[in-house]
């Protein structure tokens, strides 16, 4: 086994160590459970409203796009977050210090952060298949349809996650900025409501990011074909979905590993100084 695969299978392990304790982790497991709760809780109220152009009730259309939006979520803030706070208290200096210790780190946090995505769009999904009428995937074809849609998706948004990491001045920025921009996003990602119902120019802007292609995908793998009446070109446009998270991944890949090598190298004590100075100061 060479050094680099080793490192790997290190960072595996730390990563699932790591998803292991904060499934134990009051903070984190209220997290877990309350994103859920905030999704599920105005869906089961709105469970008897249908869709206009539709027979489909409204929490049965919107909860394959929510798993999908949680997936995106996952995939682009919290290793953000991560990777910024962990520059922040000096784990990745440390971490940069040992041999082959960046190729140990960043398996780990790409693991925890990829488990946390999907359980956090299953505690979406198992309730609700109980809760909702009519939401499970088609058979055989939907259960590996939403498989690589999962792949694909974390693929296209985990890198990305990391690089927005590596450029952040801090966490607060991951998480303020990404919240807002994530959430903007949302809004025009036809994931609450059909993107058909948007303006035009705003469909336009919400088919170029991969959150809208990660809720179509979950769609398709759980609805009915008569919900098409409210999709753009009356089609799940599988392809389309596999080319554009297909295009983001290869950004994604291409474009992180030179972000974090350069990050990387620029690391320093006094870097890291400097920035917890800057945390405690926002405490004061």
């Amino acid at each position: 086994m060479t050094r680099t695969w080793y490192a790997v299978r290190l960072g595996l392990t730390r990563g699932l160590i790591e998803f292991r304790q904060g499934l134990t982790n009051p903070q984190d497991l209220w997290f877990y459970l309350a994103f859920p709760a905030m999704f599920l809780t105005p869906l089961w109220f709105l469970r008897d409203n249908e869709v206009p152009g539709t027979d489909l009730p409204v929490a049965t259309l919107a909860i394959p796009g929510v798993a999908g939006m949680l997936v995106a979520y996952g995939g682009l803030i919290s290793p953000g977050a991560g990777l910024a706070s962990e520059r922040e208290d000096g784990t990745l200096l440390r971490a940069k210090a040992l041999p082959r210790g960046m190729e140990t780190y960043l398996a780990g946090i790409t693991l925890r952060t990829n488990l946390e995505a999907v359980t956090m769009a299953a505690l979406v999904l198992v309730p609700a298949m109980l809760l909702f009428d009519g939401v499970a995937p088609a058979g055989i074809n939907g259960w590996l349809t939403v498989l690589w849609v999962l792949v694909l998706g974390l693929l296209a948004t985990v890198p990305l996650g990391l690089v927005v990491g590596s450029l952040a001045s801090s966490p607060r920025t991951v998480g303020g900025m990404g919240f807002l921009c994530t959430g903007a996003l949302v809004a025009i990602s036809g994931i609450f409501y059909p993107i058909t119902a948007l303006a035009g120019w705003l469909q336009v802007i919400g088919q170029i990011f991969p959150i809208y292609w990660l809720g179509l995908g979950m769609r398709s793998a759980f609805l009915p074909d008569s919900a098409l009446a409210v999709e753009i070109g009356r089609s799940w446009r599988t392809w389309e979905t596999v080319g554009v998270l297909g295009v983001w991944a290869l950004v994604g890949l291409l474009l992180a590993p030179r972000v974090l090598r350069r990050m990387a190298r620029r690391e320093s004590g006094a870097d890291m100084a400097a920035r917890r100075q800057a945390a405690m100061q926002r405490l004061v």
